[in-house]
């Protein structure tokens, strides 16, 4: 019989240490150790494979002949999209998001609409009642899905011999348990068992598997770190309670790019697409108002246009007021000193608030320059034209420098019905329809823009 001893593992990078410690010494994470026993071994064991089952998993790369995965292509355009054009069968995706964001909905309407696909549901949250009324509010059931609302691995290996389906999805991997590891479910030693368990399933019985994931207050998914490494494709469930959209984007995909997003609004009957998401958060303008400037995103190959509104006011408390939604706060201070220093607007005295509409939260820099007028616009008082948008990055020294897949953008704002843009100088226009205003700096810009 194996000895079996207790070690600590840290819950955030999985470092094993022979007592408990209050510190991580590898990743410096407080209070992350957790006790776990594992197993001794008093010898060394070889396992040697004959030569007929070597041949099966070695084979020279010159004699492979590589084909293009097969894809289930889905109803759902967006996680088409996302996923790099279809479900691939064989592969492992974890979703990942905040509590009440639309994860367990968006994969149930996943489920109910591949109707020519054998489905096994696995709920380990809600009952089979609970599902068939989120189910009735959402679409029309599917006839060849099954549920089961059971936490245990053993039946879930069951229901897979019984039903032989195409697609499983898992809801959560945290509440999954096997009777092999003797731990709760939701420890590391139960997540990266049946984590492996259905890897294993998926690549052998060619079986596409999607795993819901709760995530820690910081916002990463909870548990091992290996997890994200053991899966094909890592996806994001974002958005903002308050707000109806959400964005679904990729941070790990084996089968295609990564950064791409899709973008839902969250309704009363469920998750519909956003076919055009420049449209929707464009769409609620009324007038031309001063803080409100246009820019274009690109998430991954999908440009983006969005409004930025800023307000720029008289602080009434000695250290000034600095609030950003949707943007990067540290980012938002540089603008506002390469204001100060570059263009002499006197905006550190004031309390300065930024916002993205729709929720959405914006990274790329090429938003830089409509983040510059649409503080310059709140400090002036002066409204900027609507049919005006601004695409370029903004250095320290205030130049404005030109943007990777410039043209995307341009043709995004043509569509939209933009007749002006301001960019970097050396952007090439293609379009008849819209004018360029090519410049070299922030002060160059402030004095086109405000004649």
């Amino acid at each position: 019989m194996a000895k079996t001893k207790t070690v600590y593992i840290c819950s955030n990078c999985e470092y094993k240490a022979v007592q408990w410690t209050g510190k991580c010494p590898s990743c410096n994470a407080w209070n992350s150790f957790e006790a776990q026993t594992e197993a001794k071994t008093t010898g060394k064991t070889l396992t040697q494979a004959n030569s007929s089952e070597l041949g099966k998993v070695l084979q020279k790369f010159d004699e492979f002949d590589a084909k293009p995965a097969a894809r289930y292509v889905t109803y759902d355009g967006e996680l088409n999209r996302v996923l790099g054009g279809g479900i691939v069968p064989g592969s492992i995706t974890l979703l990942g998001g905040e509590p009440g964001i639309g994860k367990s909905t968006l994969l149930l309407q996943l489920a109910l609409s591949v109707q020519k696909l054998s489905v096994l549901y696995v709920s380990g949250e809600e009952s089979i009642e609970q599902v068939k009324l989120r189910a009735s509010r959402i679409g029309q059931p599917n006839a060849l899905m099954s549920v089961l609302a059971e936490t245990d691995f053993g039946y879930l290996e069951a229901a897979i011999k019984e039903v032989d389906p195409k697609l499983i999805i898992i809801d959560s991997i945290q509440t999954l348990h096997s009777p092999t590891v003797e731990q709760t479910p939701g420890s590391i030693p139960q997540i990266r068992e049946c984590t492996h368990r259905l890897m294993e399933i998926a690549k052998k019985q060619n079986r596409a598997i999607f795993i819901i994931g709760h995530i820690t207050k910081d916002g990463y998914i909870a548990g091992p770190k290996i997890l994200e490494h053991m899966v094909d494709v890592v996806l994001y469930f974002e958005g903002d309670n308050r707000h109806h959209f959400r964005v679904l984007r990729s941070s790990k995909n084996r089968f295609g790019s990564t950064g791409e997003i899709g973008l839902y609004e969250m309704q009363g009957s469920g998750l519909n697409q956003v076919q055009n998401p420049s449209g929707v958060l464009l769409g609620d303008r009324h007038g031309e108002l001063s803080g409100i400037a246009i820019g274009c995103t690109l998430e991954g190959i999908r440009p983006m246009l969005i409004e930025i509104q800023a307000l720029v006011s008289p602080s009434q408390y000695s250290t000034p007021q600095r609030s950003s939604t949707g943007f990067d706060p540290k980012r938002l201070g540089m603008l506002i000193a390469v204001l100060e220093k570059r263009c002499g607007l006197k905006i550190g005295l004031n309390d300065v608030f930024l916002n993205v509409t729709g929720g959405i939260k914006v990274a790329d820099p090429a938003i830089d320059l409509a983040v510059i007028m649409a503080l310059a616009s709140s400090y002036f008082d002066e409204p900027l034209s609507s049919k005006s948008a601004f695409i370029g990055e903004v250095g320290l020294s205030g130049e404005i420098r030109k943007v990777p897949q410039a043209e995307k953008r341009l043709k995004e704002c043509e569509q939209m019905g933009f007749n002006k843009v301001y960019t970097h100088n050396l952007v090439e226009n293609k379009s008849k329809k819209l004018k360029i205003t090519g410049l070299q700096n922030v002060m160059e810009l402030i004095r086109s823009a405000f004649k």
